[in-house]
């Protein structure tokens, strides 16, 4: 998927050899043609799949799950909610907890028992996968609800961080729309 690695090189900044910042076209800005490509892409590669449900994390993953769920043909999609609030009943959600590499800080995650249901392969969507430890949560979700979760399409993964090979090594096919083998000199290598 070259357009990705085409749009982190003209359009991404990265920050001390470690943080790559894509808020002009990911994660606070949008580029819809891009997350489109992208979503057609996840869409032939997951094609010998039955997926019932698209699964991610708020905030950034939002968009691009739902351009996956578009193009899936329309199929629900989930977000675990970070945030708690009035309206969650704290007895009728699945919650695990979720480390971020960006923030340094451990969140709870919740979803709605209502909506991850048992027995449905659910497909996890994200921007980012570093460590995997979103994706790792996720798949504590899918385990709570007994659903199946049969991959993870990620926007963007830094596989010199270990994320890939820990979803892998549970069996997981793994597909990114850019991977990011190291950083050199503030550029990446692809």
């Amino acid at each position: 998927m070259h357009f990705f690695e085409e749009k982190i090189l003209h359009d991404g900044r990265i920050i001390d050899d470690d943080i790559l910042k894509v808020d002009s076209f990911l994660n606070h800005q949008v580029d819809v043609k891009l997350l489109r490509e992208f979503a057609l892409a996840v869409k032939a590669a997951f094609a010998d799949m039955r997926i019932d449900r698209i699964l991610t994390i708020e905030t950034s993953g939002v968009a691009v799950a739902f351009a996956v769920a578009e193009a899936l043909g329309d199929i629900p999609f989930v977000f675990a909610k970070k945030s708690k609030s009035k309206t969650v009943d704290p007895y009728d959600v699945y919650l695990s907890q979720v480390k971020s590499f960006t923030r340094g800080s451990v969140s709870e995650i919740t979803v709605s028992k209502r909506f991850l249901n048992e027995g449905e392969n659910v497909l996890i969507v994200d921007d980012f996968l570093a460590e995997g430890n979103a994706s790792l949560g996720l798949l504590d979700l899918c385990r709570q609800a007994k659903a199946n979760a049969v991959g993870v399409a990620i926007a963007i993964e830094k596989v010199f961080q270990g994320g890939r090979a820990k979803l892998e090594n549970l069996g997981l096919r793994v597909v990114a729309g850019a991977s990011i083998k190291a950083f050199h000199d503030n550029k990446p290598v692809f």
